[in-house]
């Protein structure tokens, strides 16, 4: 703090003091002279206290006369106050101005000194960066030197190779000169021997006009026309064994897309196999297992999967589904309603909870009974899974398990003869139609399905593609493939393996051998492989090889049309001469 503005805060304290104590000296005038007053107006009442008031009067008169004085003098101090105050401020103002002109000389001394400063880094800097400039363009012209002396050089290198391109073109056209001179001395050459061997071939055609006694016209005809018999006759032969191999292998692959798609996509239509019927004991539980406005009927379709038809049809209720699996849960759900007598939502969920742990457990038996039968032993547990439900799963009513069992034992079998490992052969048979089991949400054939279940259940190579190959959809890797797709067409061929009734098989022979032996020419017919071929004998002075192969094709287009079969029937038409003579 300066002494200047020391002097003024003790200046401006002082008159503030001053200006205190003379309010209090008011204040205490002004309570005096309200007890003169006070005083004055009891005088009247107390007489005999007169002359103490009045002594009591001058006494403050006295002390009022002081402090009058005392205020006065306490006014001029604070005049003298102000007035010291007004000198300290008055001089302040003109140190302030001295101070603050001072302060601008120093700051204006200490910029020009940084400015001369940064005036003198600057050119420091600017020397720098010019040198630097130097040295960089001395770098460039010497690159530059360098990059022209390359380029001379190249100048010089283009130079030497125009002057080679211009001799060898020079050469260039002496050679093309020289190749069309040899081009027309060809030409000219191959003229007059083409004229000559037209002059021998003239005289060639003369003469064997006159040898044969026929124009070069009508021996070119005649060689034409029997060309195109030859032609005709190849190609009618050739069309039918490519047709026959088309249509048996269309057919084939056709019927067992549609067989195999038919039995995974449950469609809107109706099956023999796709409804379970369910016996009641009176008909009054229809109306039970309906329910109020339809609430437990509706519940059974919503938490089985699968539609109740409920008719006139007495005593009897119909589940209809196509996943068999869930059919099985649906009838054994309704049987348990039925035994309990409590049919209402609850207990439909519980019964169905029951049902399908008991059909799960079922499913496992199924499985595990089937792999203990083969003797093949420990199985994945998710192909356990799927094998025990094939259990309730039929193709051309022949249940698919029985199936694959008996694909297995014959596979078995079949490796034993032909020394293959039987047990790795009873596992391609075992599995072979695992991919039935799974539902149409899973695109692909059952073959490659079932493949790559088998892969991913870590089973071996030859097993996988065992059982991707059994249809062709792959090629077979391995005899283990070729033996479970003979023993797969063994299991489905023989007669009774898949369900038929025996009149109307003995039927179908019987129609197939009356067809064929209605044509003209046969001798014989014989229906073998249980129905799947047929073998026709004809007399070969009637038929010949043309005629057999005609006859062939009207036999099966005649069967297609009148026959329902299952597969395909192959037609084999035979047709032998014998010669026999004694020696005596």
């Amino acid at each position: 703090m300066t002494p200047i503005s020391f002097l003024a805060g003790a200046a401006a304290g002082a008159a503030a003091s001053w200006a205190v104590r003379s309010k209090s000296a008011d204040g205490e005038l002004t309570a005096l002279r309200a007890e003169l007053e006070s005083a004055r107006s009891d005088g009247s009442s107390h007489e005999r206290s007169l002359a103490e008031a009045r002594a009591r009067v001058q006494t403050l008169e006295t002390q009022v006369t002081l402090l009058q004085e005392v205020i006065e003098a306490a006014r001029g101090e604070t005049r003298a106050a102000h007035e010291q105050a007004e000198v300290h401020r008055r001089a302040a103002a003109v140190t302030l101005e001295e101070a603050t002109a001072r302060a601008r000389d120093i700051v204006r001394a200490e910029v020009e000194r940084q400015a001369q400063q940064r005036a003198q880094q600057v050119v420091a800097d600017a020397k720098a960066q010019a040198e630097s400039m130097t040295r960089d363009l001395k770098t460039r012209d010497e690159r530059l030197a360098l990059l022209e002396g390359a380029v001379t050089q190249k100048d010089q290198r283009l130079a030497l190779r125009e002057s080679e391109l211009s001799s060898r073109d020079r050469a260039v056209t002496e050679r093309e000169r020289a190749v069309a001179q040899r081009e027309s001395a060809a030409e000219k050459l191959v003229t007059e021997r083409a004229t000559a061997l037209e002059a021998v071939r003239s005289s060639e055609k003369e003469a064997l006009e006159r040898v044969a006694a026929l124009t070069g016209e009508e021996a070119r005809s005649r060689v034409i026309d029997e060309i195109m018999d030859d032609a005709r006759r190849s190609g009618a032969r050739e069309a039918k064994q490519i047709e026959d191999l088309a249509r048996e292998e269309a057919e084939k692959r056709a019927k067992r897309v549609i067989g195999i798609a038919v039995q995974r996509y449950a469609g809107e239509y109706a099956g023999e196999r796709a409804v379970t019927s369910v016996h009641l004991p009176s008909d009054e539980l229809k109306g039970r297992i309906i329910g109020r406005e339809g609430r437990n009927i509706r519940t059974f379709q919503e938490v089985t999967g699968c539609d109740l038809v409920i008719d006139d049809t007495p005593e009897t209720i119909v589940v209809s589904s196509f996943d068999p699996v869930r059919r099985e849960m649906a009838r054994l759900t309704l049987e348990r309603l039925i035994l309990d007598g409590r049919i209402h939502p609850s207990k439909i969920e519980e019964f169905f909870i029951k049902s399908k742990e008991e059909v799960e457990r079922t499913i496992k038996e199924a499985g595990e009974a089937a792999a203990m039968e083969l003797g093949i032993g420990r199985l994945h547990p998710d192909l356990v899974k799927i094998v025990g439900q094939l259990r309730y799963r039929y193709s051309y009513a022949q249940n698919i398990l029985r199936h694959s069992v008996e694909v297995a034992h014959l596979c078995g079998l079949l490796a034993q003869e032909m020394g293959i490992n039987p047990k790795l052969a009873k596992r391609a048979g075992l599995l072979h139609d695992i991919g039935k089991a799974v539902t149409h949400e899973v695109e692909g054939g059952h073959a490659v399905i079932g493949g790559q279940m088998a892969r991913k259940a870590g089973e071996d190579e030859m097993v996988v593609n065992a059982i991707a190959a059994h249809h062709d959809d792959e090629p077979p890797r391995s005899v283990l493939a070729h033996l479970t797709a003979a023993a797969d067409a063994i299991s489905g061929a023989r007669p009774g393996a898949r369900r038929e009734m025996l009149e109307g098989y003995v039927r179908r022979l019987e129609d197939l051998e009356r067809i064929c032996g209605a044509f003209k020419g046969v001798e014989r017919s014989f229906a073998i492989q249980a129905g799947r071929e047929v073998r026709v004998l004809v007399e070969p002075s009637e038929i010949d090889d043309a005629g057999a192969l005609a006859l062939s094709r009207d036999i099966a287009r005649k069967i297609e049309s009148e026959l329902a079969y299952p597969g395909q029937v192959k037609v084999t038409v035979v047709r032998e001469t014998r010669a026999v003579d004694y020696a005596r």
